[in-house]
């Protein structure tokens, strides 16, 4: 459902290419929606709120355009350290040179984290609405009346309703973003599918891997960094450092006799190859860092 729209595409514009932050508040599907419309894990994504906490650009490149979309934190201002202030500050930042942005909400409900970040976005920017999980409301005759709430918090170019997780929609939501991006050549190649290189997409995948097996609050505690990364042959060797902050969330990550922390390696492992394409050797440390998440020099070496 639009409230106008989209431009038509003329002959004089050809080719677009631009960027588009993808903003919400935690849990609403950014990473999900951005790994659908890319068609590639690049971002990390669990259960949890606030797995993603970098920016990542994933791109996709047709005959007609090429979208950069930038995934970003989930933005909150509930908890307050070091990192949640530099991941707040990265979805700022992200605004700050888009074309478009696409504000990602649950369908299942508009809540005061949603309007805190529709009060971040900039005026003179195209804002789309795109309503996410619909494929989960049990009574369908709520999406009608819950549009009309969309469309009333704030004058979006366009609302669409989707579902990321089952890939429903998401053409009618990249035509709205097509037509109101400018016209330019592609600013990355046809077969690139995110600005980031491996040695990055490793730390993650073994980060999701955290967060997807462990209980409520440890992954929080967690962070990963790429001691080392290095290609032999059509072998990528790879050390890998996590980082907690206490003695008992080390015992608990580590599991009985290594066991937990094995489980977690090897299937960070197997996405590894997955997507690289070829055989990962991955060794794993565990090290109890105090306040790492107050640390800002530590928040800097992590790339935060």
């Amino acid at each position: 459902m639009n409230k106008q729209r989209a431009p038509e595409p003329t002959a004089a514009s050809a080719f677009r290419c631009g960027q588009i932050a993808i903003v919400g508040r935690p849990s609403v599907g950014k990473s999900t929606l951005v790994n659908a419309l890319v068609g590639a894990r690049i971002s990390i994504t669990s259960r949890r709120p606030q797995t993603t906490r970098h920016r990542v650009r994933g791109i996709l490149t047709t005959t007609a355009a090429q979208f950069i979309f930038v995934d970003t934190p989930g933005f909150q201002a509930r908890h307050r350290s070091r990192l949640n202030e530099r991941m707040n500050r990265a979805v700022r930042d992200s605004l700050a040179d888009v074309d478009v942005i696409v504000v990602v909400v649950d369908a299942t409900r508009l809540t005061e984290a949603d309007r805190d970040v529709l009060a971040l976005l900039p005026d003179g920017v195209p804002v789309i609405a795109a309503v996410n999980k619909v494929d989960r409301l049990a009574d369908k005759t709520r999406l009608l009346p819950f549009l009309a709430t969309i469309g009333a918090a704030r004058d979006f170019a366009a609302i669409v309703p989707i579902s990321a997780e089952k890939g429903w929609q998401l053409d009618a939501l990249t035509a709205e973003i097509a037509g109101r991006l400018p016209a330019g050549p592609a600013l990355y190649p046809a077969d690139d599918l995110t600005d980031r290189d491996e040695r990055f997409l490793a730390a993650e995948y073994l980060r999701e891997k955290i967060f997807r097996l462990l209980g409520q609050e440890l992954p929080y505690a967690a962070a990963v960094a790429i001691d080392t990364f290095a290609h032999e042959a059509d072998l990528r060797r790879i050390h890998a450092t996590v980082f907690v902050e206490k003695a008992s969330q080390r015992a608990i990550l580590l599991g009985e006799g290594g066991s937990r922390m094995k489980a977690i390696a090897t299937g960070a492992r197997r996405d590894m190859e997955q997507l690289f394409g070829g055989k990962v050797f991955l060794e794993v440390w565990v090290r109890v860092k105090p306040g790492w998440a107050n640390d800002e020099r530590m928040l800097t070496q992590l790339g935060y």
